[in-house]
Parts: structure tokens; C-alpha cells; sequence
């Protein structure tokens, strides 16, 4: 006797919203949501620039929705425990996920066995495009890029870097330095940008690819910026060149933090809440904590922002495939 397969808790729930949510009554139900507050997970600490991005973006979103937006913390697993909190949530609208893009587009090419949220997850809006700035400690024998590399050059192996993390996104930009200029350096993991940044203050780490925390650190001279990973330059540090103008033309590193709904939500709801997002991203207060960390706004409809996301994703896993990375 055939049994009918079983249904996992996510696909149920995504075929009740089918049925009880009847094409004519879509477009209703997106005028008249949202009724109650909205859960927005945020899969690394809080203070992380994805938390700091979500609560400005969660606080205006508010007040043109006309519901609190209540953030939550879910970090651990390298984002994957709160990208799942999402991925397994009632597709109705109500939980939404800020996801930092090192976990959408890196994240996938380190872990087997797991499922592709590019294709599961429903995106929503992009909210910042971050970029990483090449930092060094204090002390060492150069004061700019092409000191940093002939330096490497001169003394493979003798340098370290620091990363918060196997796979993560400065991990992977310093394997790529690496790679186009031929250079070697030991990679230190760590848990987080906030603790490689300790290392560095304390000496212990070299260098190190920078999500925008260390800037309070490099004005006060206790740190050297030496590159942006950027298409240009950043205002805070005009000073700076791009690493495509030190001669690394194709280098590119930039990720989207950005929002995520669980699989089978609703087009209308997507669309209604995409248009608030955006809204709120030309507001200066929302504008002004992420450029902050050097990053842009970046308002997007779902479908630019999913293929944004497929390609950075592409262009990470080349690179984790021939520098052999792994999330161990």
C-alpha cells in the first residue's frame, strides 16, 4: 500500500495560506495589513551591523505601518539560527528576517546537507550594500597598500590576519587578496568583527578586512586604513583609495544585509512591505547609521535584489570552491 509522502510543518503552512487566501482576496488583505505587530529577526547581535540596520529600518517601517516592529535577536551557527527562526515562521507576514548577506550568499557553499534559502526564502527588500576596508594595526613596517603586499611578498607566512569567522565575508576578501597578488598570510578566526578588532588594537593580528566597525579606531590613529573594497570611495575616508584603483580591478566583496519573509508569503504583502522598506531608506535617519559604517542604501524591488543575491553568490562560491574554504 502507498503511503502519501509527509509534509514538513513549512509546507503545510504554506498550503493553508494558499487555500485560505484565495486570489481575489490577496489584494485585500494586503490593504488592510498589517492588524498586529511584526516579529523582525535579526541573525547576529545586537549592536552588529545587521541589528543596527534592522531597528533603524523596523522603527520608521512602524510608524508608516502603524504597528510596532519588535526586533529579535537569534544569532549563532554563523546566522543560520536565526535565518531558520525565519524559514520555518507562518508565511503571513508577520515574521520577517534581517539577514546579513555573508548568510544568504556564503553560507550555502560551506554547509552540506542544508537547504538553498536563495531558492526557499521570499525576498522582501534589500536594505544597505556593505563593503570591507583593509585595516592593519599600528607598528608594523609600511604605512600603505603596496607596502602591505611587498612586505607580504618578501615574508610568506609571516603575517596574520584576523576574520570573525571560517567563510565569512573579510575572510573570504582576504583569501582573495591573497590570491590576485600572490601573497600568503595565516588566518586567525574569530567570533566576531568586535573581537578582531580587539586583536588588532592588542597587536596580536596584523591585518584584517573590516565591516566599518574599526572607523572610531582609524580616526584616532590607532589603526591604518589602507584600502575600500568598494566601486569608490567612502566620505569618511576620502583619503583612501578603492582596491580597483591600487590596481585589483575585478575585486568584489560587497554583500546585501537585507530583508527576508519565510517561504509561501503572500506577492501583495511582499510588494506592500518592499514599498515601506524603500520608503523608509530615503528617510535621514535610517540613511545616516548606515552610512555610518561606510555602507549605501540600497532600495530595490524584490526580483533586482534576488538577482543581485544570486550573483554574489555565484562569485563567493568560485571563490570558496579554489581556496578550498570550509567552515571547520
Amino acid at each position: 500500500m502507498n503511503h502519501p509522502p509527509r509534509l514538513s510543518r513549512r509546507h503545510v503552512l504554506a498550503m493553508g495560506a494558499g487555500l485560505a487566501l484565495s486570489a481575489p482576496l490577496l489584494p485585500a488583505l494586503a490593504q488592510s495589513f498589517p492588524t498586529r505587530p511584526l516579529r523582525l529577526v535579526v541573525n547576529f547581535a545586537p549592536g552588529s551591523t545587521p541589528d543596527i540596520v534592522a531597528r533603524a529600518v523596523g522603527q520608521q517601517i512602524s510608524q508608516s505601518l502603524g504597528q510596532p516592529v519588535v526586533v529579535e535577536n537569534r544569532s549563532g551557527g554563523g546566522g543560520m539560527i536565526g535565518l531558520n527562526a525565519v524559514h520555518t515562521a507562518a508565511p503571513d507576514g508577520y515574521t520577517l528576517g534581517l539577514i546579513a548577506g555573508s548568510t544568504m550568499v556564503i553560507g550555502p557553499h560551506l554547509l552540506r546537507k542544508t537547504y538553498d534559502p536563495l531558492r526557499e526564502m521570499v525576498p522582501v527588500a534589500a536594505a544597505a550594500r556593505f563593503e570591507l576596508f583593509l585595516v592593519t594595526r599600528a607598528g608594523l613596517p609600511f604605512d600603505d597598500y603596496a607596502g602591505l603586499i611587498r612586505h607580504m611578498r618578501a615574508n610568506p607566512g609571516r603575517l596574520n590576519f584576523g576574520s570573525p569567522g571560517n567563510g565569512s565575508s573579510p575572510h573570504i576578501a582576504a583569501e582573495m587578496l591573497q590570491a590576485a597578488t600572490q601573497t600568503q598570510a595565516v588566518h586567525i578566526p574569530y567570533r566576531g568583527s568586535a573581537d578582531v578588532m580587539q586583536a588588532l588594537l592588542a597587536g596580536t593580528v596584523d591585518w584584517a578586512f573590516d565591516p566599518g566597525v574599526a572607523f572610531q579606531h582609524v580616526h584616532a590613529g590607532r589603526l591604518r586604513m589602507l584600502a575600500v573594497t568598494g566601486e569608490r570611495r567612502v566620505e569618511q575616508f576620502a583619503n583612501v583609495a578603492t582596491l580597483r584603483e591600487l590596481g585589483l580591478a575585478d575585486f568584489d566583496v560587497g554583500t546585501s544585509h537585507a530583508f527576508w519573509a519565510p517561504p509561501g508569503t503572500p506577492a501583495p504583502i511582499v510588494e506592500r512591505l518592499n514599498r515601506e522598506i524603500n520608503s523608509a531608506l530615503a528617510v535621514q535617519s535610517v540613511i545616516d547609521p548606515i552610512r555610518g559604517f561606510g555602507a549605501e542604501p540600497t532600495p530595490l524591488t524584490p526580483a533586482q535584489f534576488l538577482a543581485l543575491s544570486r550573483s554574489d553568490s555565484e562569485r563567493y562560491g568560485r571563490v570558496v570552491r579554489e581556496r578550498n574554504i570550509t567552515a571547520d
